[in-house]
């Protein structure tokens, strides 16, 4: 499905920041404009993974572009395969450390994310890691 994505143009030395409007909150960033769609769909994938919520229509590029908080980047529209959005929450019980909590629910609120996407976020990451 097409969803308009607003870039915040990098530099050589930041990288291009995107903001997806139909999912708030869900960002991302490349160095290489090539890297974008795939950068896009992990962030999309993060946001709704254990997320109890119903997928997004596309927003129309017209009514997103007139918005002011939208000036001074460019659209792109990315197709994001919403077959691979796990929005089914599967409940487990986890036990931590209450610090450790502590600290992730920090990391997850300056970071606009939720417990469970934030998780979700850093096991994704650790498994691509190996």
């Amino acid at each position: 499905m097409l969803y308009p994505v607003y870039v915040h143009m990098g530099d050589k030395r930041h990288a291009h920041g995107v903001t997806v409007p139909d999912f708030p909150g869900c960002y991302s960033a490349a160095d290489n404009w090539d890297e974008l769609p795939t950068k896009i769909q992990e962030a999309v994938e993060v946001y709704c993974e254990g997320e109890d919520m119903d997928i997004p229509a596309p927003t129309p590029l017209e009514k997103l572009a007139a918005k002011p908080e939208y000036k001074g980047g460019v659209w792109m529209l990315v197709d994001v395969d919403v077959s691979q959005l796990s929005t089914r929450p599967v409940r487990l019980n986890v036990s931590l450390p209450e610090g450790l909590v502590k600290r992730i629910d920090a990391y997850a609120k300056a970071h606009h994310l939720s417990r469970s996407g934030f998780l979700a976020k850093a096991a994704i990451s650790e498994m691509e890691r190996q």
